[in-house]
């Protein structure tokens, strides 16, 4: 997006098809919109779920030569990125839309890539049918790492972060066995994902002097090496190294006690080292109200907290709030970024 440009441009992928990402894309779609929203999707898709809704929709062709301008409520504008192989049936998981699906998230990253939106908000996608197609997928973090890697470049390492109204958890591991956690834990990657993480909350939220608090791996932040070796023999000594770099960091805790009020008072986000030690408090408090951010892309990235919901999909039940909150964030980071970018090319 220029310095000038007022209207953040988003691309919206819809996930699984089955699931209720169409209906949350039709139902956002019913509201006026700061940014404006285009969905990288079957067209048909998203007109044959507004019509079991019940919900008023218009679909226009996307037309990237015309100025961004805030979407009205009633309409949506449609990038056909790709086909659905065969109809989506509500609740019916069926692996030959898999290829479909990545689809989509692929072409609607490149575009990014190219500029032809601003930012990336995803909907909920099925790892397991994807997986069922004979399609090797562990996640949206890691399939977009892959996509913004230039030819025969390293791929990017990409932080998970997820965001509530007070509470920022971003993870050193993703969707990893937990049996295989520990390997993981290494110096260089610990260190990539801290520094990655204090500059996206100081360009992407605009926090000059971020104050991270840093779990420990084991139980009680290892006792002291009783519990484990992780803390005494990586995470102590490059807390230490970073901040005598002027990080602000704290750590390794305990992590049955870096949650507690007065310790997240004086945070800006807690970096975790698993994804079950941090993420279940973040969506205790905010479940269905929190985001989430992959940081350490060329290319912002912010989705729904939930999965596909196939119980619900195609009833109307389905609360669109984190879709909401996934717009917002996505459409403030363009701004800070935009921000930040501007300062930049003024600095002597």
């Amino acid at each position: 997006m220029s310095a000038i440009a007022k209207t953040p441009r988003l691309a919206l992928t819809a996930g699984e098809p089955a699931g209720i990402g169409p209906d949350l894309c039709v139902a956002v779609a019913q509201r006026p919109q700061a940014a404006e929203l285009v969905a990288v999707c079957d067209p048909e898709l998203l007109a044959a779920r507004a019509e079991r809704l019940g919900l008023p929709l218009t679909l226009e062709r996307f037309d990237p030569d015309r100025p961004a301008a805030p979407s009205a409520p009633g309409g949506l504008l449609v990038d056909a990125a790709a086909s659905l192989s065969v109809p989506a049936q509500a609740g019916d998981l069926n692996p030959a839309n898999a290829s479909y699906v990545l689809t989509t998230l692929q072409m609607a990253c490149t575009g990014c890539l190219r500029g032809r939106w601003d930012a990336l908000v995803t909907g909920p996608v099925h790892k397991g049918v994807i997986n069922d197609a004979g399609l090797p997928f562990s996640g949206h973090t890691e399939l977009l790492a892959e996509v913004c890697a230039p030819d025969g470049e390293p791929v990017p390492t990409p932080v998970m972060m997820l965001t509530a109204p007070r509470l920022r958890v971003a993870l050193a591991t993703t969707h990893l066995p937990l049996a295989a956690v520990p390997k993981a834990i290494t110096e260089p990657r610990i260190e990539r994902i801290i520094r990655i993480l204090v500059c996206s909350l100081r360009h992407d939220f605009s926090i000059l002097n971020p104050r991270v608090l840093i779990c420990g791996l084991n139980p009680h932040a290892g006792e002291g090496g009783h519990l484990g070796l992780e803390e005494q023999e990586i995470l102590i000594p490059l807390i230490a190294r970073l901040q005598g770099e002027g990080m602000n960091l704290q750590g390794p805790l305990p992590a049955d006690t870096v949650f507690v009020p007065h310790r997240l008072e004086q945070a800006d986000a807690v970096l975790a080292m698993y994804h079950d030690q941090g993420l279940p408090v973040l969506k205790h408090l905010g479940f269905g109200q929190s985001v989430n951010v992959t940081l350490g892309l060329p290319i912002i990235r912010t989705s729904v907290d939930h999965g596909t919901a196939l119980d619900i999909a195609g009833t109307g039940r389905a609360n669109p709030g984190s879709l909401i909150a996934a717009l917002a964030l996505a459409a403030e980071m363009v701004k800070m970024r935009g921000q930040h970018a501007a300062w930049q090319r003024h600095q002597p």
